[in-house]
């Protein structure tokens, strides 16, 4: 992987301490207001969950890739890796028709939680309307989530996400709960985790750094890009390597 551009967008949306997940405030107030971003706000009074300002979100993800791309994939950590999950759904075939089903409150509502109201779906996005670009070659998503709800079924159901995405995710995680990620992984078409797709790491909400890490993202990257092969048997699954730590 030697010709290799990357783009760094940044999330709109300015964010508050609050809005920060394990976020712990001192006593002392900041001396400069917090530079932090988001690519949306998830609302604390929504039922079933809402997301605020993610349309503003993916019109800058849309404003980028136009300017910017054609690009081949999309990496993304925590809120990041949700919003790659979305992007990848958005330009993939079929995606506006499964938008389109799930306008009906009595398709979206179905199966939901007691508590939760009945709502429709959001609409397909208006930025990604007329937007040509091909779909992704593949995403790698680092404590990924699926939004949760009736509100985003479009993203991920009628069809199941198809581009090829590798689940980097940590067994102590504690602010993505693993069945949100694991709700990412089941989204996918296949099954994840026997095609090893899905690679654990021993730590909490970070990138891992060790190297059986970045071996399995580059090897990853390789396939989709190149058609390589499939590592042969004997290679040692990263899942199953000793680790300094």
């Amino acid at each position: 992987l030697h010709d290799v551009t990357a783009t760094y967008p940044t999330g709109p949306l300015r964010l508050n301490p609050a809005d920060i997940p394990g976020y712990e405030p001192t006593q002392e107030a900041p001396a400069e207001p917090l530079e932090a971003y988001g690519w949306f706000r998830r609302s604390n009074t929504a039922s079933p969950p809402e997301y605020l300002g993610l349309e503003e979100g993916l019109a800058a993800v849309a404003k980028v890739m136009s300017e910017e791309g054609p690009f081949d994939g999309v990496i993304g950590f925590s809120q990041g890796a949700a919003m790659a999950a979305m992007v990848v759904s958005l330009l993939e075939p079929g995606r506006k028709e499964a938008f389109e089903r799930f306008l009906d409150a009595s398709v979206a509502s179905e199966g939901k939680a007691e508590a939760d109201a009945v709502v429709s779906g959001v609409p397909f996005p208006k930025a990604f309307e007329g937007l040509s670009h091909p779909p992704f070659k593949f995403a790698l998503c680092y404590s990924g989530f699926r939004s949760p709800g009736a509100r985003y079924r479009g993203f991920y159901e009628s069809p199941a996400l198809q581009t090829p995405i590798l689940h980097v995710l940590g067994s102590l995680d504690a602010v993505v709960e693993e069945s949100r990620s694991r709700a990412l992984v089941e989204a996918c078409a296949g099954d994840p985790e026997k095609e090893g797709k899905v690679v654990w790491h021993p730590g909490g909400h970070f990138l891992p750094s060790q190297r059986p890490y970045l071996d399995a993202a580059v090897r990853f990257i390789r396939e989709q890009l190149e058609g390589g092969n499939k590592k042969d048997a004997e290679e040692e699954d990263v899942n199953d390597m000793d680790l300094p730590f």
